[in-house]
């Protein structure tokens, strides 16, 4: 093995605005099983995290709830931590980018740049908000992506094509905050002369193994466009003060990575083992690695190196990225119940089933992950419980009741134990290159070895003859053996499972070095179930909490008077197809009271018959020639009077006081409304 190597390693910092979900999970079990798995080996290994907490989004949630940003935050930090501890990440400190550390090395930084020369301010025209009267932040406008047309795009970066740019060089811009169109206003900005690092990040992004080679390729493209960048934001905004710059602020992706920093010094003032220059300073020969999403690699690989090499620390050994979580093959959807929260799934499966999930399928590329749930059913059941556990439940009974809970004095099969111990370096291998579904495959292979031959050898024959008898011990205890080597390299992986192996194996610790070590003529513990089945109806369950969820978040909290109607699912809205429609006639209705009869065009020809009850509000000439929205996929209505096709949308509280809606100019025929 080795020496003992210096890692620290991050993971990308969770927004305090939103509760952790299973896409996020994705990117916290990668880490922390490459981190446990780093400990495991012997290294000093040190895993930091923190919550993002700044920006106009916190603000106006917290404004939203009545409380303090800091409450806010607090409340969020708590419901965090909690999550990922009950998903067993394992962190060395979880901290906060609303701290005295963030804040003392943030205006530090700053403050450094601008000695340097990489720090300049200009007047600038940003996007304004006139109703709201206030700045617009990147994200809280959306409009049409300058460079690939995509439409509903943030501000800053393109979803679609990746491409960052300007604000004010969106199409059709929107706030998000008022849904006003925004106007341009003056302000001052401070900005990072990112340009001015080209040649560093040429040469940075060009060595072996900081970034991969996916990313190395994009990375390219966007060199050829580097631009000065924005650090600064006006008020009202929660984050740290620009020092010497009365309300102006620093953009919160100035101060989030600094949160790696932050929450170790954070650490590092909490234990005398560590010292925050051996893992920063320039000269550091600790080695640093930050796990994120493909979404945000533009921030790391370009602005976080350019910050730190112009401040003076040392920069990142590598920034690994991974793609995006879908489940059954489709974007995350509330309404499908499919926008897992990570609280909803521990409340139905343990933390492991997961874990496994995902390590079993992760590799060390960008491609996006699915979750299949019937796939991680059947995986769960197949290899967890069917495979790994059963290696056990089928000879840990045979050892206690037979053989006075003591394993065998020797060996039976010296060469089948060997492929198991020889396998550890191929596998520590997969697991450092983070490989882990290749680790998981071969594992698995294992795992099938151990099972066909106690299978094979059928020990529960064996133990009822006498002549035989001592060769079911032996069986048993290999069987044992080769269950506590597998455990050992799964340990990173499962380290609940590994907990109760290490109890029933009567064990110090099961890491990697353990899976050398062969028990013979060694006393264990009576064996206890590990892990049970799952299946789909607890799947089921739990998707439909998850929808629950989502009608917590818009159930109204007043009672009414007149009461509410059964309940309808959120996804029921999507079946509805509103629709831009002429009034191309109108007449009155023979008989009828309160019904015009309407004859809409709907555009390419196509005619609906509506019978609408708007009498009262409308004189049917002056209805002919507008435009009005309908519901045009309602099933006809057979009537009194008449076939009515659809419906037009109406508000108000009746009578000669009910106005249809009427769409803005510009509206065409056949529209779909959103």
């Amino acid at each position: 093995m080795s020496s003992q190597r210096k890692i620290l390693v991050t993971s990308a910092l969770p927004y305090a605005n939103g509760d952790i979900h299973i896409g996020h999970l994705l990117e916290y079990v990668q880490t922390d099983i490459w981190v446990r798995f780093q400990k495991s080996r012997g290294h000093q290994c040190i895993y930091v995290c923190a919550d993002d907490t700044h920006g106009t989004p916190v603000m106006l949630r917290a404004q939203k709830e009545g409380k303090t940003p800091e409450d806010f935050i607090k409340e969020s930090h708590q419901a965090h931590e909690q999550d990922f501890a009950d998903c067993l990440i394992g962190f060395d400190n979880f901290h906060s980018t609303h701290s005295p550390e963030s804040k003392e090395l943030t205006q530090g930084i700053y403050l450094k740049l601008k000695e340097n020369g990489h720090i300049s301010s200009k007047t600038i025209n940003q996007l304004f908000d006139p109703e709201k009267e206030m700045f617009l932040p990147d994200r809280f406008v959306k409009g049409t992506c300058p460079k690939c047309g995509s439409e509903d795009q943030y501000g800053d970066n393109c979803d679609a094509c990746g491409a960052t740019y300007s604000p004010t060089e969106l199409k059709n811009p929107k706030s998000a905050v008022s849904g006003a169109t925004p106007i341009l206003k003056e302000s001052e900005h401070f900005f990072f002369d990112l340009k001015g690092f080209e040649g560093f990040l040429r040469e940075w992004l060009g060595a072996d193994g900081h970034v991969q080679s996916e990313v190395q390729n994009k990375m390219n493209e966007w060199l050829d466009d580097l631009r000065q960048w924005d650090i600064s934001r006006d008020a009202p905004y929660f984050g740290w003060e620009i020092p010497g710059e009365k309300g102006k602020y620093f953009y919160v992706w100035l101060d989030a990575p600094i949160g790696y920093m932050a929450s170790f010094k954070n650490l590092c003032d909490k234990r005398d083992d560590l010292n925050f220059d051996d893992f920063w300073g320039k000269n550091s020969d600790a080695e640093v690695y930050h796990f994120i999403g493909k979404d945000i690699i533009y921030f790391h690989t370009l602005f976080w190196p350019s910050v730190l090499e112009g401040a003076g620390y040392r920069t990142p050994s590598a920034v690994w990225a991974h793609g995006f979580v879908t489940v059954n093959g489709q974007k995350m959807s509330k309404s499908k119940g499919t926008f897992i929260k990570a609280r909803t799934y521990l409340n139905h499966f343990r933390p492991e089933f997961l874990r496994y999930y995902y390590a079993a399928k992760l590799s060390n590329r960008i491609d996006d992950f699915d979750l299949n749930l019937e796939d991680f059913v059947q995986r769960v059941n197949s290899d967890l419980v069917g495979k790994l556990v059963n290696i056990a439940s089928r000879c840990a009974g045979f050892i206690t009741k037979q053989f006075d809970g003591k394993l065998s004095d020797s060996i039976i099969e010296p060469e089948l134990i060997k492929q198991f111990t020889d396998a550890s370096e191929e596998l520590a291998q997969h697991y450092e290159n983070r490989d882990f579904g290749r680790a998981v495959k071969q594992i698995m292979t294992l795992a099938d070895k151990a099972n066909a031959y106690i299978a094979n050898e059928e020990p529960w024959n064996l133990v009822k003859n006498d002549e035989t008898k001592g060769r079911a011990h032996q069986v048993c205890s290999l069987g044992i053996n080769m269950f506590k080597i597998l455990t050992a390299y799964l340990a990173p992986v499962l380290p609940e499972l590994a907990g109760k192996v290490q109890d029933f194996l009567r064990l110090d610790n099961l890491n990697w070095v353990s899976s050398q070590d062969v028990l013979t003529n060694y006393e264990i513990n009576k064996f206890k179930p590990m892990m049970q089945r799952i299946d789909m109806k607890q799947v089921e369950a739990m998707i439909e909490d998850s929808k629950e969820d989502l009608e917590a978040e818009v159930k109204p909290e007043a009672q009414l008077d007149d009461p509410i109607k059964d309940e309808i699912q959120f996804g029921d809205f999507d079946k509805i197809d509103l629709r831009i429609a002429k009034i191309a006639k109108a007449e009155h209705v023979e008989g009828a009271d309160k019904l015009l009869k309407l004859q809409l065009d709907l555009g390419n020809g196509v005619t609906k018959q509506v019978f609408a009850g708007i009498k009262a509000a409308y004189d049917p000439a002056d209805l002919e020639g507008k435009l009005t929205v309908m519901v045009a996929n309602l099933a006809p209505r057979k009537m009194k009077f008449g076939l009515s096709e659809g419906m037009v949308l109406a508000a108000g509280p009746g009578g000669k006081d009910l106005w249809i809606m009427n769409p803005d100019e510009g509206a065409q025929p056949g529209m779909r409304v959103k």
